[in-house]
């Protein structure tokens, strides 16, 4: 458990993904954006039609002081990078043939230790769970340059260590806090993208908390806890977005990071203590967990974090022996098989992941 967390605060990374459209200024088709926080810069890959990663013209991209975190605007004009050391946000553009990635000039300031980011699908509003200050920042995003201005009242007061944080139907924010073991969960302005916390927040979960998914189409949460080596599964109300829990499942040892499949027939789990993921297919009506044939699959030595890409095709698992596992899903059964080419080699560690659907 120490060294997880010894890895965690000194070359924590990021793997997001995106499936860029090939009409208008968008022609790169599939990239992946890694950070590297130990090197303080950002990786950008183009991802090939068996799931290989392929290494953009360029990269690694200088970023800031241990980069954790990057997110994708839904423009694909741009990228979000959390600086943990430096307490603020990077912006950078994205050249729209190669895929490139040239960082702003001027940095936007944080909480203390930025971790992990989040946005609505309309790239209105930014959000970034600070775990050093136990706070949310929020930005309002320029959607022509990128530039963030932090909306009125932030940072927002969260529980203890917030790790990750997702939004669901574009109003509702949940945020796993790692040390108070709980997810809060807020409603968002949508005029304003102010939080306000939700009648019954927080809810408990497991032992330390460490990544929180929805599914597609916002019915259900689902909560990955570290210490107690489960998964906290939670119908959501679409009304107030508050939580009703509908059971724990076992999964591998040290479940740190959950994933659900762009259909959201299907949850996987990257287990760091066991070295595998676990698969689960979700039923559609309760939320409930029931874990797949050939579960748990081998992923390394220690993967840190699980994200299934845009196009719904391929799993990814980052693992702390500076590599990336590919894996191809089969939309039958939700069962993973490796990917060509995989493992691909990142260069630096990589720690936590984060997607664009």
């Amino acid at each position: 458990m120490s060294f997880i967390r010894k890895h965690f605060s000194l070359l924590l990374a990021v793997l997001a993904i995106v499936a860029l459209s090939d009409c208008g200024n968008n022609r790169i088709g599939h990239v992946a954006y890694v950070s590297l926080a130990g090197a303080n810069k950002v990786a950008g890959y183009k991802i090939g039609s068996s799931g290989k990663l392929s290494a953009i013209q360029g990269s690694p991209f200088s970023g800031g002081s241990t980069p954790e975190s990057v997110y994708i605007h839904p423009s694909k004009k741009f990228v979000y990078g959390a600086n943990q050391a430096g307490g603020d946000i990077s912006l950078f553009s994205i050249d729209s043939s190669s895929g490139a990635l040239t960082e702003s000039s001027s940095r936007t300031t944080a909480g203390t230790n930025p971790t992990a980011l989040a946005m609505n699908s309309n790239g209105n509003f930014l959000f970034v769970a600070n775990s050093g200050s136990s706070s949310i920042s929020v930005y309002s995003i320029n959607t022509t340059s990128g530039v963030l201005t932090p909306v009125t009242g932030s940072p927002f007061p969260t529980s203890s260590r917030p790790i990750e944080l997702t939004v669901v139907f574009n109003k509702f924010l949940y945020v796993a806090n790692a040390n108070a073991a709980t997810v809060s969960a807020y409603s968002i302005s949508s005029s304003s993208g102010q939080l306000t916390q939700i009648t019954g927040s927080p809810f408990a979960v497991g032992t330390d908390p460490y990544s929180v998914a929805s599914d597609p189409g916002g019915h259900f949460l689902y909560v990955a806890n570290l210490v107690s080596g489960t998964i906290s599964a939670f119908r959501i109300d679409s009304s107030s977005g508050s939580l009703s829990a509908i059971a724990s499942y076992s999964a591998g040892s040290n479940p740190i990071s959950v994933a659900v499949d762009t259909s959201g027939k299907y949850a996987y789990v990257a287990n760091s203590g066991s070295g595998n993921v676990s698969a689960f297919s979700i039923d559609s009506t309760s939320g409930a967990l029931t874990q797949i044939s050939g579960s748990p699959f081998d992923a390394g030595s220690n993967p840190v974090f699980v994200v299934v890409d845009s196009s719904g095709k391929f799993l990814y698992v980052g693992d702390q022996a500076s590599t990336i596992y590919g894996f191809s899903i089969d939309s039958s059964t939700g069962a993973l098989s490796g990917a060509a080419g995989s493992p691909d080699s990142v260069g630096s560690t990589p720690s936590f992941m984060s997607t664009i659907q």
